[in-house]
């Protein structure tokens, strides 16, 4: 069964979004509350690599980590029911985007430059593209991706919702359109 021919229901969920939006927190409880797996394709890439992302990028290099990242990402998103978290950077791949916007379901989520910003001091240091970068530079990066992830199927804006709002929300999105488009 290709995913063409997979139900609404059966479809994969894919999040998309920049590194520390909240991809794969939100991602969990969607999966708890809809009884699926969840895959986090970074997760993922460490663990065939057993090493973490920033070692991978500084020992391997960038080019093996995305070549891995499109192989992974190939294979989760042709299976059913799963909740698939892929890395900020992972959608500047075309074939990435068109494989995960033909056989699943994609959420943007939309953070404000201005929320994001609250959140660097978390993130930097597990992030291996901030490095060595300035704020202004960060920045653009910030804006430069946001065209790519303007590719997708629904956009949730977070900045003023909790995970649990968030997830909850995508949630009820999911159940209205699968009740239109495939009605019982």
């Amino acid at each position: 069964m290709t995913n063409k021919e997979m139900s609404l229901r059966e479809k994969s969920i894919v999040f998309i979004g920049f590194m520390g939006v909240g991809k794969t927190t939100i991602g969990e409880i969607v999966a708890k509350k809809l009884y699926r797996d969840f895959v986090d394709i970074d997760k993922e890439i460490e663990t065939e690599f057993n090493m973490p992302t920033t070692e991978i990028f500084n020992t391997i290099g960038e080019k093996a980590f995305r070549e891995k990242e499109k192989n992974l990402i190939n294979h989760f998103c042709k299976q059913r029911l799963k909740i698939i978290s892929v890395g900020g950077g992972a959608f500047l791949q075309e074939e990435i985007r068109e494989i995960c916007l033909s056989n699943c379901i994609v959420f943007f989520l939309d953070l404000s430059w201005e929320s994001w910003k609250e959140r660097i001091s978390l993130i930097i240091d597990s992030r291996p593209i901030l490095q060595g970068r300035s704020l202004e530079e960060i920045e653009e990066l910030f804006y430069k991706r946001q065209e790519i992830y303007s590719l997708h199927h629904s956009k949730v804006k977070t900045d003023h919702l909790d995970v649990e709002e968030a997830a909850n929300y995508i949630i009820e999105s999911l159940k209205v359109a699968w009740d239109i488009y495939e009605p019982h």
